[in-house]
């Protein structure tokens, strides 16, 4: 995004051809004749994670965990096994 951002501010505020654009820029002139004169912006991919601890309650659980600990030593860090025990502590009564 912040490419196709400057390579439109050349475009609009510097009135920059669009083969100069290409050589400053080092993108192929289909690409900046596509981003500096669309109005239409790309879309960000955002990638959905599946699988079985996502469908069920303990992804979001776990990945809170994991960007907690991402902070900490890694001496420090959760490992798989004291993660198990940790979700099976919570999901017992």
């Amino acid at each position: 995004m912040p490419e196709v951002n400057h390579i439109k501010k050349m475009r609009n505020e510097k009135s920059l051809s669009i083969n100069e654009i290409s050589r400053r820029t080092g993108f192929s002139w289909e690409t900046v004749k596509k981003y500096a004169d669309e109005d239409q912006l790309p879309s960000e991919n955002f990638s959905k994670k599946g699988g079985m601890m996502y469908e069920g309650k303990w992804g979001e659980i776990v990945s809170d965990w994991l960007l907690e600990d991402h902070a900490l030593k890694k001496k420090l860090r959760r490992n798989n096994k004291i993660i198990y025990q940790q979700l099976k502590k919570q999901s017992s009564p």
